[in-house]
């Protein structure tokens, strides 16, 4: 997430729980009747937030407090302060008991404590070494956490996944990834696991809004369709299951958040092309002149008769330009042209 989009904090809000009541609870009015109302249902109240769940405004400010921390720009931090909202995510990626999720940046670990609940074996991989601390205390009890305190774009991913599959003695059904990212990560999340169907099910992210439109959506012939949604499509079926208000989180970004599904493909399922390497260097070759024809964009490959040929032979126009190619179109056109 740009730092432009995160909400400037210098100090915390002052915890008080007797604040936290009488923000529910105002003054009553010089009638009887309506002051024995009005503490009726403060009581109400107050009996149903005891059995609620923790991890919302006042808890999360608490436990920042415990290790003196604050939301770091740097890091992307937004923590999420409804529990709603992190068992809709968790409920989207189906969880049940014995799974393996892997979750990014658990912060506080209010996303945490709902997959622990669901039954799951968690591998949680913090970048902060106080959020990590912080959960690894929290959960120190439960018997199926693992905190690493590591930046998930450098993780070694599938031999810390290997290790705890073997360690869980887990059923061979493959694990999932369930996370609240940094909004600045998104695109090297994506690009790091959407590639391991052999590993991973399914991939569910609470995303910036625009960006998961734009992940699912994305069409044809729009300014919005790029390499990205090729590379979706090409690794997983991505489906934008429902919106976050930013009001959600503290501090508050300036801007809503999403959350999509990527259901991966097996490596079986990949479309078939002589190298991914070569198919995806292809594809952002095309979108760096995204303005030209493709027989000019991809003159480097081979001459601009061989592309309008290979364009032609596929049903296409000679004059396409790569906003106009679907994913099995650009496999197509890569299996023609590609040189060994």
């Amino acid at each position: 997430m740009n730092p432009s989009s995160l909400c400037s904090l210098q100090t915390f809000p002052p915890i008080s729980h007797s604040a936290l009541l009488n923000r529910h609870c105002k003054p009553a009015y010089d009638s009887t009747a309506r002051v024995r109302r009005r503490a009726v249902v403060c009581a109400e109240r107050s009996s149903r937030a005891s059995t609620r769940s923790a991890d919302d405004y006042y808890a999360t400010l608490k436990a920042l407090k415990s290790k003196g921390r604050f939301p770091r720009k740097s890091l992307g931090q937004h923590y999420m302060l409804n529990s709603e909202i992190n068992d809709q995510l968790a409920g989207a990626a189906g969880i049940e008991q014995g799974d393996i999720v892997l979750e990014i940046g658990p912060g506080t670990g209010s996303l945490t404590n709902v997959l622990l609940n669901s039954g799951a074996f968690v591998l949680a991989v913090e970048k902060d070494k106080h959020m990590a601390a912080l959960v690894s205390e929290r959960f120190s009890s439960s018997g199926k956490l693992k905190v690493l305190t590591e930046d998930i774009v450098k993780c070694h991913v599938r031999s810390h996944m290997s290790s705890l599959v073997g360690s869980t003695n887990s059923e061979s059904r493959k694990a999932k990834v369930v996370a609240n990212i940094p909004f600045n990560i998104s695109t090297d999340v994506i690009k790091l696991f959407l590639p391991m169907g052999d590993i991973f099910s399914e991939v569910v992210l609470l995303l910036q809004e625009e960006t998961a439109v734009r992940l699912v959506v994305s069409s044809l012939r729009t300014p919005e369709y790029r390499p990205i949604n090729v590379f979706v499509n090409f690794y997983s079926e991505p489906e934008y299951k429902f919106k976050v208000p930013r009001t959600n989180f503290f501090p508050q970004p300036n801007v809503d958040a999403a959350v999509v599904s990527f259901k991966l493909k097996p490596p079986s399922e990949y479309p078939h092309v002589s190298s991914t390497k070569s198919f995806f260097s292809t594809v952002n070759s095309a979108f760096n002149e995204k303005r030209k024809m493709l027989r000019k964009s991809l003159q480097h490959i081979c001459t601009a008769l061989e592309i309008e040929e290979a364009l032609t032979s596929i049903g296409l126009l000679a004059t396409s330009r790569p906003e106009e190619l679907t994913l099995d179109d650009f496999v197509k056109l890569h299996n023609m042209i590609a040189k060994d």
